[in-house]
C-alpha cells in the first residue's frame, strides 16, 4: 500500500501527471457534464409531460445528433490543430485555421435545412406508434434549424480547448446549459406566460442555447489580446488549411456519425419490440450520459495534451499524460458502474417522481435491468474514450473511423437487426449485443495505441527541427 501511495504522489506532481491532467480536464468535464445534466433534465421534463414525448425524444434527438456529429466533430477538430500549433510555437496560425471551419458550418446548415421536408417520410418508415411519430417529426425539424450556430460554436470551442483555455469553454457551456434548462421549463410546460409547446419547446430551447453560446464564444475570440496573438480576425479562406482540416477532421466527424448512427439505428430497432422497451432504452442511455459525457471532457483534454506534446516533438510526455488520464478515468467509471449495478432505483427516482405510476412501473422495471448492462460496458468505455482520443490527438483519425465503421456494422447493427427482425429476441439480448460492441471498440483502440504508430504523426507543418528535437523521438510524418 505504501508503494502505491508513493507512486500516486509521484505521478500527481509530475509533468503530464494527475494534477496537470485535472487542471486541463476538469473544466471540460464540467462542460460535457453540463450537457449530460441538460439532456437528463430535458428527458425528465418530457417524462413528466407524456410517455409519447419521452419515447420520441431519444430517436429524434439521436438521429439529429448523429447527422450533426459529422460537422460538429470535423469543426471541433480545430482543437488538435490549435494544440499542435501552440505546442510548436506557431500561435499566429491558429486563427486562420479556426475560420476554415466556417465553411463546414455553412454546409451543415444547408444540409439540415434540406432534410426538413424528408422527415415525415423517414419516421413513417421507422414504424413507431402514431403519437410517437408526430413528436419525432416535430422535434427533429426544429433541431435542424440550430445546425449552423452549433457547428460554428464547436469550432470556437475547439480553438480555445486546443490553446488550453478550458475555463472559458466551461463558463460559456455552463451558461448555455442554464439557458437551455430555463427555456425547457418555460416552453415545454408554458410557465411565466410562455406558450406550452411540449416536445417542440425542448427543440426550440436547444436552438436558442446554441445561438447564445456561439455569440459568447465569438465575443471571446474578438478580444484584442486574441486578435493580436492568435490572429482570430484572419478570416480569409485558405484552401490548403481547409483541406487539411477536412483530411483529418472529416474522419473524426464520420467516426462519430457512424458511432451515433449505429446507436440511433439500435434505438429505432428496439422501438419495434414495443413502446415500453423503447422508453426504457431511452432512459438507460440517458442515465448512462451521467457517466459517459463527463469523460468526453477528459478525452478532449487527452487529445489536447497529446497534440501539444507532439507539437513540441515530445512523445514521451504524451504517453505519460495518457496513462495519467486513463488511471483517473477508469477509477471514475468503476465507481459509477458499481452504482449502476447496485442502486439502479437511485437513478430512476427523478423520472418516477412526476410520472404516471401505472405507465412508468413497467418502463422502470426494464430500465433497472438495462442499467446493469450499462455498468458492464462502462468499464470498456474508459479504454474507448482515452485511447481513441490519444491517437486522434496525433492525427490518427482514419484508423478510428475505419474501426468504428467495421465494428458498428459487424457487431452492433447487423446482429441487432437479425436478432429483432428475424429471431424476435428480447430487449435484454439486444442490450447484450450493444455491450459487446462497446467492449470491442475499447480493445481495438487500446491495441492501436500500444502499437505506437501515432507517435510519429502530425497534422501541422513541421516546426524547425532545431527547436523541437528530442533524441528519443521517432521520425515524424508531416
Amino acid at each position: 500500500m505504501a508503494r502505491i501511495i508513493a507512486s500516486i504522489q509521484r505521478r500527481w506532481g509530475a509533468d503530464g501527471g494527475y494534477r496537470q491532467v485535472l487542471a486541463l480536464a476538469v473544466p471540460l468535464i464540467l462542460s460535457t457534464g453540463s450537457w449530460s445534466l441538460q439532456s437528463f433534465i430535458n428527458r425528465m421534463f418530457l417524462a413528466w409531460h407524456s410517455p409519447d414525448s419521452l419515447a420520441a425524444a431519444m430517436p429524434a434527438g439521436m438521429l439529429n445528433f448523429a447527422i450533426m456529429s459529422v460537422f460538429l466533430n470535423t469543426a471541433g477538430y480545430v482543437s488538435v490543430f490549435a494544440a499542435q500549433h501552440h505546442g510548436a510555437g506557431q500561435d499566429g496560425r491558429v486563427g486562420r485555421t479556426m475560420w476554415q471551419a466556417a465553411g463546414v458550418a455553412v454546409i451543415a446548415g444547408a444540409l439540415n435545412l434540406a432534410l426538413i421536408p424528408l422527415t415525415p417520410a423517414f419516421f413513417r418508415w421507422v414504424g413507431h406508434d402514431a403519437g410517437v411519430q408526430a413528436n419525432e417529426v416535430m422535434l427533429f425539424r426544429i433541431l435542424c434549424l440550430g445546425a449552423f450556430p452549433a457547428v460554428m460554436g464547436s469550432a470556437l470551442s475547439g480553438m480555445l480547448s486546443g490553446l488550453g483555455r478550458t475555463r472559458a469553454v466551461m463558463w460559456v457551456t455552463l451558461a448555455g446549459t442554464g439557458v437551455n434548462i430555463l427555456c425547457d421549463y418555460l416552453l415545454i410546460f408554458g410557465h411565466w406566460g410562455c406558450p406550452a409547446l411540449g416536445i417542440a419547446g425542448a427543440g426550440w430551447s436547444s436552438v436558442i442555447a446554441a445561438a447564445v453560446q456561439l455569440a459568447v464564444f465569438a465575443a471571446i475570440a474578438a478580444r484584442p489580446a486574441f486578435r493580436a496573438r492568435f490572429r482570430t480576425a484572419d478570416w480569409r479562406p485558405d484552401g490548403k488549411i481547409f483541406w487539411s482540416l477536412i483530411k483529418y477532421g472529416l474522419p473524426n466527424g464520420v467516426q462519430n456519425f457512424i458511432d451515433m448512427a449505429g446507436f440511433a439505428v439500435f434505438v429505432l430497432l428496439v422501438g419495434r419490440i414495443g413502446r415500453n422497451e423503447l422508453a426504457a432504452t431511452n432512459l438507460a442511455f440517458n442515465i448512462n450520459t451521467l457517466a459517459f459525457m463527463p469523460m468526453i471532457g477528459i478525452g478532449i483534454a487527452v487529445a489536447v495534451m497529446v497534440g501539444q506534446a507532439l507539437g513540441r516533438n515530445d512523445p514521451a510526455r504524451a504517453r505519460y499524460s495518457v496513462r495519467s488520464a486513463f488511471d483517473l478515468t477508469f477509477a471514475y467509471m468503476a465507481a459509477v458502474a458499481a452504482l449502476f449495478f447496485a442502486l439502479p432505483q437511485l437513478f430512476l427516482a427523478p423520472f418516477r417522481a412526476q410520472s404516471d405510476p401505472a405507465s412508468f412501473a413497467a418502463i422502470g422495471a426494464i430500465t433497472a435491468v438495462l442499467l446493469r448492462f450499462v455498468a458492464i460496458y462502462t468499464l470498456f468505455d474508459a479504454f474507448n474514450i482515452i485511447f481513441s482520443s490519444a491517437i486522434k490527438g496525433a492525427g490518427d483519425t482514419k484508423f478510428v473511423m475505419y474501426m468504428i465503421i467495421a465494428l458498428s456494422l459487424g457487431v452492433l447493427i447487423g446482429p441487432s437487426f437479425v436478432a429483432i427482425t428475424r429471431l424476435h429476441a428480447s430487449i435484454y439480448a439486444c442490450w447484450a449485443i450493444a455491450s459487446a460492441y462497446v467492449a470491442a471498440l475499447g480493445v481495438a483502440f487500446y491495441l492501436r495505441y500500444r502499437g505506437g504508430q501515432w507517435q510519429a504523426m502530425r497534422v501541422i507543418e513541421c516546426p524547425a527541427p532545431a527547436l523541437v528535437h528530442r533524441p528519443e523521438s521517432p521520425p515524424v510524418e508531416c
